[in-house]
């Protein structure tokens, strides 16, 4: 046996069906034997995508402890093991326990789109062996088999066609086509994409109608749906522009929590400080100056994104993809059911009495047909003839599932149905009074179909309907009855097609001899052309305004298809993705650019046709490599490479592949552009709240950092001990109820005014911009100042009135804390709005923050009155006077920060008016 190879020089969809057989050594009588099968199996393995190995629970877990913030907590729990400090060491190692938890549970998903490819390969083939058809498991298919399909069959494998009958395939899935494709044995040009390969049908695909027999020439990974497969193992999953900015801040804190940590060690050894108290210090420091609460805060807030985003038909599968879309400047979206309807519509028809327009689009049979504008009073007959035929020469049924119309057969026969429906022609009534005799089935090598059919008086028609060409060849005369004038039929033809649309003419003969059957010579000439109709896949409705939405927002739309290209314009314009003077690019475009040249393309074009998933991955990751935050729509298992390449993967949850799905990171639960417009929304609200709980917790750490550090440096030592105004639970208990019961409520706040009116915010900008980062530190100045004034005032009035040190120290520890709290009470008042007053957004408008201000509250008062809350966090009671001292001190932060935002906002305006 000669050398057989899965991947030849030789493009089996080039050559003749014999060069095939013969090049895999296979007869079509007799097939392969069962020992020849064996042989190649053992070369070249089972017909079976392999798996990819998922994520492990450890490495799961080891991500979310790999954080330089986290290290510095462990590193302060065991120092404090070390020192003694015991209680201290346990409520903060708890806080690496739980915070651990909280992300491991979010990230928790197995990595599935690998298995989901698995499921695309059918169980069972009918094959050829030792000179007899059996049924196998379709993993047993080596190179060489010959396999039979038919109507209904999912392709076993990658397969060139040797004979075949009528066969139509969806290909949408593997190559974005949005029509089933006409295949047929003809040899193909060695250079053709796979999408036009239509000698081959391909693994995973449907075979939608007819019948074939061909011969295996690829299987497993060799296949097209393998090499997708192997690039979903290649490519690799972006950090989100959060994610960028949270490691890169949080290396920095614990660079700067390090050095001062360690500066303040260094400053109580100088100051006398007992060695023990000098490391308690650093620690109390380490663990004020880091934002426990933060990695909860950004979890919970994206999860409340995700259910606000749920509930507008958007379900997020990774929680980080919510702040992605509010930070998204391109959107590389899939054209057939995701920018368009996914159903065949006609929109124009050419016929003796003129040129008409038809209104409506999908499978509802609402809408009229016009002529210039107006609708004519009564049908022309000729008009009406041609609608006539478009329904009888037809084999496909238009039906209405509880309230939703939709196709049985083929969507373009579908669309000449509701057509006819439009014009009044009833399916029923025309089929009993012209029913059907026999009929020539479409094939892919004629072109055509043809019905022959009784007609009321007795006589018999022939409708015949087809490409332009094939239907033309056969006609005698034009739709006016004259002979007919052919380079006019072509040019109108040509015109239709320009707009982007599908023509089939249609055209009628009454034979001179009634027939029983119809055989191939009744069809080959004397027909009258009844015109032209042309259909297209409208674009949504509301997809056309999301567009204009997404633009308005800073926001780049480009359609990446694999339809034709002038298709793709034509859609392209319709949706105001491409200017009237655009021009797309194709799939061949693409593969000849260099990396640099299509860098530039990338950002400079707008649509992309018949493009293949390596383009789709290309064009992406050039995107990517502009600096460009990239969303990739898509529905098909063409579209999952890019899907997980994507900064974010949009998926459709009704028409989308298993596969698409496990590699996005969104899945729009009613396959609608628009929705992607509303996640933008919500995913600019969500980074618009983070922000909010940033700025308010950030002080927090700020003013208890500068609170110990100035105790360290300034206060006396009392009884051999350093004097500190919080101990490292209380500066704990601050930052996670801080976080918890005030910061938590800011996840819930309504959207600023002007959210979908701003540019897209650069993804390498600061999560804090200059006056958030000012305001961090004028806030934590301020909470700095009211903890010391307010520990100093107790403790020396407390020692004043004769109480014991210790006690006094922990009532005055107890009233720094509960300054602290109530500080940020108020100041969350503030944080309601960036830059806008908190009235602006109206005051009820979130009621969480009431809720989150009742709840802090209960919580401070156990905290100072609760025996075991004293003993745990080292408290005492205090007196309402204490309470309302600390209360007339925190409210000065409201004027405070009212009056710098007034500042900022006049600044911005003055810079804007020069």
């Amino acid at each position: 046996m000669d050398e057989i190879t899965q991947s030849p020089d030789r493009n089996p969809s080039s050559l003749q069906p014999h060069e095939v057989l013969e090049d895999l050594s296979v007869s079509l009588e007799t097939g392969l034997t069962a020992k020849e099968a064996d042989n190649r199996r053992e070369e070249f393995g089972y017909n079976v995508l392999e798996e990819g190995r998922g994520e492990g629970i450890l490495s799961m877990l080891w991500r979310q402890i790999n954080s330089p913030l986290i290290y510095v907590l462990i590193g302060a729990g065991l120092l404090a093991f070390a020192v003694g400090e015991n209680v201290d060491a346990v409520v903060v190692l708890a806080v690496v326990v739980l915070n651990t938890l909280i992300g491991f549970v979010q990230e928790y998903r197995a990595g599935k789109a690998i298995e989901a490819l698995t499921q695309m390969v059918p169980e069972q083939a009918a094959v050829l062996r030792d000179e007899e058809w059996v049924t196998l498991p379709a993993a047993e298919l080596v190179p060489g088999d010959v396999v039979s399909v038919r109507s209904g069959d999912k392709v076993p494998a990658d397969l060139r066609l040797v004979e075949a009958r009528n066969l139509q395939a969806d290909e949408a899935a593997l190559t974005g086509e949005s029509v089933p494709v006409a295949k047929g044995v003809e040899p193909v040009e060695e250079e053709t994409p796979v999408a036009d390969r239509t000698s081959m049908i391909f693994n995973g695909t449907l075979v939608t109608s007819g019948t074939a027999t061909a011969v295996t020439t690829a299987t497993g990974m060799n296949t097209e749906l393998g090499r997708i497969s192997e690039m979903l193992e290649e490519t690799s999953e972006v950090q989100t522009p959060l994610t960028r900015q949270i490691a890169t801040f949080g290396k920095w804190l614990s660079v700067v929590i390090l050095v001062v940590a360690v500066v303040m060690f260094a400053v109580g050894i100088f100051r006398g400080y007992p060695a023990a108290d000098a490391t308690l210090a650093a620690i109390t420091l380490a663990v004020a100056a880091i934002p426990e609460g933060l990695p909860a805060i950004i979890t919970i807030a994206l999860a409340v994104g995700v259910r606000r985003m749920a509930r507008r038909r958007a379900v997020i599968r990774h929680l980080p993809a919510v702040d992605t879309l509010g930070s998204t400047t391109v959107i590389c979206s899939d054209k057939t059911g995701t920018l368009t309807r996914g159903e065949m519509t006609v929109r124009g028809i050419w016929c003796g009495s003129g040129e008409y327009e038809v209104s409506g689009v999908g499978y509802l049979p609402e809408g009229e047909i016009t002529r210039d504008g107006e609708a004519p009073g009564e049908l022309a007959e000729d008009l009406r003839e041609l609608l006539r035929a478009g329904l009888l020469c037809n084999d496909s049924r238009l039906e209405q599932e509880e309230g939703e119309w939709r196709i049985d057969g083929d969507p373009t026969e579908g669309s000449l149905l509701v057509a006819a429906e439009k014009a009044g022609l009833d399916a029923r009534e025309a089929q009993g009074q012209r029913p059907r005799k026999d009929a020539i089935p479409f094939e892919s090598e004629k072109q055509y179909m043809a019905t022959l059919h009784e007609q009321p008086d007795n006589g018999q028609v022939i409708y015949l309907k087809g490409s332009p060409e094939a239907v033309v060849e056969r006609c005698e005369a034009g739709p006016d009855g004259e002979p007919l004038d052919e380079k006019q039929v072509f040019e109108q033809a040509e015109r239709m097609a320009d707009r982007g649309m599908r023509v089939l003419a249609l055209a009628h003969r009454h034979p001179e001899k009634p027939l029983d059957e119809l055989a191939d010579d009744a069809v080959d000439r004397g027909f009258v052309l009844l015109g032209l109709a042309a259909m297209i896949d409208p674009p949504r409705e509301e997809a056309i305004s999301a567009v204009g939405e997404c633009q308005s927002a800073g926001i780049t739309v480009k359609m990446v298809t694999g339809d034709h290209s002038i298709t793709a314009a034509a859609i392209g314009r319709q949706l105001g993705i491409l200017n009237e003077n655009g021009s797309s690019l194709s799939g061949s475009d693409i593969a000849g650019f260099s990396d640099e040249e299509l860098r530039e393309a990338a950002v400079e074009s707008n649509v992309f046709a018949r493009v293949a998933p390596e383009h789709k991955l290309r064009l992406v990751q050039s995107l990517q490599d502009r600096d460009e935050v990239t969303a990739m729509t898509g529905d098909g298992v063409n579209d999952a490479p890019a899907l997980k390449q994507a900064n974010i993967g949009v998926a459709m949850g009704i028409a989308g592949t298993d596969v698409s799905k496990e590699s996005a990171d969104m899945v729009l639960t009613d396959d609608n552009f628009a929705s992607i417009s509303a996640a933008v929304e919500e995913g600019r609200r969500v980074y618009d709240n983070l922000k909010k709980a940033l700025a308010f917790i950030l002080p927090t750490n700020v003013g208890q950092g500068l609170l110990i550090l100035l105790a360290v440096m300034f206060f006396p030592i009392v009884g051999g001990e350093p004097l500190l105004p919080v101990q490292p639970t209380q500066a704990l208990w601050i930052n996670l109820v801080v976080a918890v019961a005030l910061a938590l409520p800011l996840a819930f706040e309504a959207k600023e005014p002007d959210l979908m009116h701003r540019l897209p915010r650069e993804p390498n900008s600061p999560i804090l911009d200059r006056p958030l980062f000012l305001r961090t530190i004028g806030v934590g100045a301020f909470v700095a100042a009211a903890g010391i004034g307010m520990f100093l005032l107790e403790y020396y009035g407390a020692v004043a009135r004769g109480v014991s040190p210790d006690v006094a120290l922990s009532e005055a520890q107890t009233l720094a804390v509960t300054t602290v709290i109530l500080v940020h009470v108020f100041y969350l008042l503030n944080c309601r709005s960036l830059y806008g007053s908190f009235w602006e957004m109206g005051l009820w408008t979130n009621k969480w923050i009431y809720v989150g201000i009742a709840v802090i509250l209960l919580l401070q008062a156990g905290f100072v009155y609760l025996p075991f809350m004293n003993v745990l966090f080292h408290t005492a009671p205090l007196g309402l006077g204490a309470w309302l001292q600390a209360a007339a001190v925190a409210v000065v932060i409201v004027p405070l920060i009212g009056l710098e935002k007034r500042w900022w906002r006049n600044r911005s305006e003055r810079v804007r008016s020069r």
